[in-house]
């Protein structure tokens, strides 16, 4: 997101959104890795208890 795009977006929508679209940008990446991280440890878990855990993929974008 380059600072023009900011500034639009800001001017069109306001400081608020503008502050939450801009967070949610920056941090998907580490969203996507927590995710990630706990179906590893789900997947992990449910083997040492030797039970079967649906994993929900709906967070999965295409």
């Amino acid at each position: 997101m380059e600072l023009t795009d900011l500034i639009n977006l800001i001017v069109n929508n306001g400081f608020a959104i503008a502050v939450a679209a801009y967070l949610l940008i920056r941090l998907e990446k580490q969203i996507n890795n927590l995710s990630s991280s706990i179906n590893k440890l789900n997947t992990i878990i449910s083997t040492k208890l030797g039970v079967v855990i649906d994993n929900d993929d709906s967070n999965k974008v295409a």
